[in-house]
């Protein structure tokens, strides 16, 4: 901020000296009058070239059918909606989305903004998509929206998206005229147990009646207010209120609230503000070993094997040599990168906490799976079954006790594990252990502060990795055993002496030939049995056998 008063242009010009210095540039945001004079609050944004950006990921989270996925193709593609759907439209990746209306991917798409904080989104005037390429060479800075699914259904896509994409900040949509429902408290919860930023953006505006419109802010602000959120709601209705949520949103403690309309544009200029002046939380240093986890896989025709995700730390370059792993041994295979795409433009190089596509050499897709990861060899990585985490369960009917089982989400790693032994005797909503856990089906690279995710349905727990364990016993836990050939439980018959016979009893239990002499023979079937028809032919039971060679031997 400078306050301009006769001796106060030098200061702004030893502003601009310094943005010239360091390759930045001076944004004007506000003027203001105060008591001492003008105050004007300045945006120093750093200056990228054509290949580099700054990226910022949100998640947008709400109850079905809050318009999260109209929001965003309002957003991106700079077309207000009509009320029936046609915004969301160009946003959804299968045709039941489409034909339900209903997001059940976790989806993606960008927003650019350039150094001057205008948007440089322009879909394509004959098919409106939009060019991922040019947006990006145009733009300084690109919000990535992390579109997930709101239907209970898809509660699993959901918290993968939160845990696996590690978004820097959360949307959470709110539909005015139904009010807090559904999966909304889920979804905030969640966000605050991963530790993510959450701002709110109240939607449909122009069709909710007012009365509707204030009970509904009236309970979110109850909501936010209470001891489990403890952040400080902030109606935003002005450029001067973005200025000051925008600047302390980074304490957590803020939680900004947007009213918009995707029908009639209403506010909708307050968000695009907010959202130009969010800052990245990553901070990641280039001299530190690479390390990248993997998301998603595809298979490319005439490239071949293609892996995305997140570059946690370092620095990864083309044709570098990484190590790729942990296959279901536990072992870790070195791989090549072939070429580096960021938001579909080719790259040289990625850093930490940007997300990246990487074509791989010499690698079949179906070796690869979601929660792998890329490492540098310095790290000499290693895989592990078992590991003990600090948990707190959120929600749960009933107790937890050991060898429960629950999907764990860690990152980008989903896979079932089971409660081995923990500090207490069982676990009810609310409370909080020390829990070791083990991995089923396959080890896992995990770190030691990593947030987790345990959830069965609606049952979830959330925790922080604290110790790592090594295994003696490196086989999966629902592994078959080995297939024993059972032995006959029918008695032998017993060895007799020359000359001495059996008795009667004896005869028609053992099937002697004085017993089978007065057995009737048994009518032959004719052929195959179809169709579960009984034949007339029925043979007799194993009783009437035994009962007939009793007979005979009298």
């Amino acid at each position: 901020m400078v306050v301009s008063n006769p001796s106060n242009n030098s200061i702004a010009s030893f502003f601009h000296d310094i943005t010239m210095n360091y390759a930045a540039d001076l944004i004007l945001l506000r003027e203001r009058a105060e008591a001492g004079g003008q105050v004007r609050d300045y945006l120093i944004r750093r200056r990228v070239g054509e290949a580099d950006f700054l990226e910022v990921r949100v998640a947008v989270v709400g109850n079905v059918d809050a318009g999260k996925s109209t929001l965003l193709g309002v957003l991106t593609h700079g077309e207000l909606d009509n009320g029936r759907g046609f915004a969301r439209q160009k946003l959804f990746r299968h045709k039941h989305e489409m034909e339900s209306g209903r997001t059940s991917s976790v989806g993606n798409d960008i927003l650019g903004f350039d150094q001057e904080g205008q948007v440089v989104n322009k879909p394509d005037s004959h098919g409106g998509s939009l060019d991922w390429t040019k947006i990006c060479e145009k733009s300084s800075k690109v919000i990535t929206f992390i579109d997930l699914a709101g239907h209970e259904k898809y509660l699993k896509t959901t918290v993968f998206g939160m845990t696996g994409h590690l978004p820097d900040f959360c949307m959470l949509m709110i539909g005015s005229n139904a009010g807090i429902v559904g999966m909304t408290k889920e979804h905030l919860g969640l966000a605050l147990a991963l530790n993510v930023p959450v701002f709110v953006v109240v939607t449909k505006i122009d069709m909710c009646p007012a009365n509707i419109l204030q009970e509904t802010l009236k309970l979110l602000q109850k909501i936010l207010k209470s001891p489990g959120c403890r952040k400080i709601p902030v109606l935003v209705q002005n450029t001067d209120d973005v200025i000051v949520t925008a600047s302390n949103f980074s304490s957590e403690r803020i939680c900004p609230i947007f009213q918009i309309s995707n029908v009639t544009g209403e506010n909708m200029d307050l968000l695009k503000m907010f959202l130009n002046l969010l800052s990245s939380r990553s901070s990641f240093k280039d001299h530190e070993p690479a390390e990248f986890q993997i998301d998603d896989t595809y298979s490319v025709p005439g490239v071949g094997t293609v892996v995305s995700g997140t570059t946690l730390r370092g620095l990864i370059r083309l044709n570098d040599t990484l190590l790729l792993g942990p296959d279901p041994l536990g072992a870790f295979l070195s791989i090549t990168v072939k070429s580096i795409h960021r938001k579909r433009m080719p790259v040289k190089e990625v850093r930490g906490g940007q997300t990246a596509s990487f074509a791989l050499k010499k690698i079949k897709r179906s070796s690869i799976r979601k929660g792998m990861v890329m490492v540098s060899p310095r790290l000499n990585p290693q895989a592990y079954w078992e590991f003990e985490a600090e948990i707190l369960v959120l929600h749960h009917p009933t107790t937890i006790s050991p060898r429960y089982q629950a999907m764990v989400h860690c990152g980008s790693i989903r896979q079932t594990a089971t409660i081995l032994s923990m500090t207490s005797d069982c676990l009810r909503t609310g409370d909080k252990a020390t829990v070791h856990f083990r991995f089923i089906k396959t080890p896992e690279y995990l770190h030691i502060d990593q947030r987790l995710v345990f959830r069965e349905g609606r049952t979830k727990a959330v925790g922080t990795i604290t110790k790592l364990l090594l295994s003696t016993n490196n086989q999966p836990s629902n592994s078959k055993p080995p297939q024993i050939k059972m032995q006959s439980t029918k008695k032998a018959p017993a060895r007799r002496e020359d000359g001495v016979a059996p008795s009667n009893e004896e005869s028609a239990s053992t099937g002697s030939p004085a017993a089978q002499q007065n057995v009737p023979q048994q009518p032959k079937s004719g052929g195959r049995r179809r169709g579960g028809q009984r034949h007339k032919g029925k043979p007799q039971s194993n009783s009437a056998v035994t009962l007939a060679g009793t007979v005979g031997g009298c």
